[in-house]
């Protein structure tokens, strides 16, 4: 994990840590105090609005690189709940400031942010159905759910009168699914107007209120390419062939043994090429994923895959006839997510984690491929956290959410404690 160590960040940090400690409180006592429990009143009180929001959200499409429509409706639902500079950055996320009585909007911040983007392509039915507490629509539970968290949030800390020591961004980002490659926050941390302002981020994804991600899963993917002259399958038999090539590459990747600890894991994943089955084929492809919650391991792996591609062609080509031309390769990045991990002893994470037992539920400390990566990469204390509640089938068509009142409230309140424990309550 890289750690970033111009001035600005550094005073962000011990500024957060100033803020969490503020009130020399634990997230436990946080839980029992009347502001607390007037906050997750108001949270019981206004479930049917989140449950609207939920609903007005998710029919909305947001496919990836699409999320112009979801992200302008999120940015009028923000200005309603009276955020201070709510704004669309140049990249599409949408945010707002809650002024902390320290910092007055002016940063350092705790950011918590929910993705706008959604796995499904354009055309998807996104059309809510209901059965009885259960909600069923793509995407509802990734990551729309937390959209209307996140505003419910709001509303309760408001009707409770609480204060933060810090400022609090919220943030509504493109970019978290598949090709998204994490482009918001990548924007948010390294090119928009917060950058080196951040002092701790909380991402809302999925739903389970025990679940505690603080350590990041990164990934590398490619599409590689394999080329060569082609030709008759009978006729020009013995001419070098790119899906032979491709196929020894395969076979030597998978000859590796990764290490199970940090776990580092590949997979030949979307395959093609040919025209013709009486054809040595001109072109063939494969696409290819690497991960590891090691930065270290991951480019250890990156570096043998590229040694693979490499022999394979150069095999290939001493094996046949280079008569008409030679195999040759090219592979493409089309996806990479840097690995990154949050110390155990970190305000953020011990806040979390007692804010989980506080309310009643076992933390499970994770891995996974989350927003939270970028500023884990950077040093930067970050977790992600569920939205509260049950759900299953994300990225499915049948994808759907539990909206019980009674467990979805409690669920909700764990990511409320945490961010309030982390932002100091005056």
């Amino acid at each position: 994990m890289r750690l970033i160590t111009f001035a600005p960040l550094l005073a962000a940090l011990s500024l957060a840590t100033e803020a969490g400690a503020a009130t020399g409180s634990s997230a436990a006592d946080l839980v029992a105090s009347p502001a607390f429990k007037a906050a997750v009143a108001k949270l019981d009180a206004d479930h049917d609005q989140t449950v609207a929001h939920i609903v007005t959200l998710t029919e909305i499409p947001a496919p990836p690189f699409k999320e112009a429509a979801r992200a302008q409706a999120y940015l009028a639902m923000l200005e309603a709940h009276g955020l201070q500079d709510v704004e669309m950055d140049a990249e599409g996320n949408v945010m707002g400031v809650r002024p902390g009585a320290r910092t007055r909007g002016k940063g350092p911040y705790v950011v918590i942010a929910a993705h706008l983007d959604t796995v499904f392509p354009e055309g998807t039915d996104v059309k809510v159905r209901r059965e009885g507490t259960k909600l069923m629509a793509p995407g509802i539970g990734d990551d729309t759910r937390a959209l209307a968290v996140l505003l419910a949030y709001l509303r309760a800390m408001e009707a409770a009168r609480i204060t933060t020591t810090a400022d609090i961004l919220f943030v509504g980002n493109v970019g978290e699914e598949g090709p998204g490659n994490l482009r918001g926050v990548r924007y948010l941390f390294n090119s928009g107007k917060y950058k080196g302002k951040i002092s701790a981020f909380f991402s809302m994804d999925g739903n389970d209120p025990a679940n505690l991600v603080d350590q990041g899963v990164g990934s590398k993917r490619y599409h590689a390419v394999f080329r060569g002259p082609g030709g008759h399958s009978y006729g020009a038999f013995g001419m070098v062939n790119p899906m032979a090539a491709m196929a020894r590459a395969v076979t030597d990747l998978y000859a590796i043994k990764p290490p199970t600890e940090p776990k580092t894991t590949y997979s030949a994943s979307v395959t093609g090429g040919g025209t013709s089955v009486n054809a040595i084929p001109n072109e063939a492809f494969m696409d290819f994923d690497m991960r590891s919650v090691s930065a270290e391991e991951l480019a250890r792996l990156d570096g043998k895959l590229q040694a693979i591609l490499a022999q394979a062609v150069e095999a290939e080509n001493a094996q046949r006839s280079t008569r008409f031309g030679k195999v040759s390769v090219e592979a493409r990045v089309i996806g990479e997510r840097p690995a990154g991990r949050t110390d155990p002893k970190a305000a953020i994470v011990v806040a979390t984690h007692e804010a989980i037992a506080a309310l009643g539920y076992t933390p499970s400390h994770n891995a996974s491929s989350t927003d939270a990566n970028m500023p884990m990469s950077l040093g930067i204390p970050a977790v992600t956290i569920g939205s509260g509640g049950a759900g299953g089938r994300a990225h499915a068509l049948d994808e759907w959410i539990d909206v019980e009142k009674g467990p979805s409230v409690k669920g909700m309140s764990v990511g409320l404690a945490a961010l309030l424990t982390v932002a100091g309550v005056e």
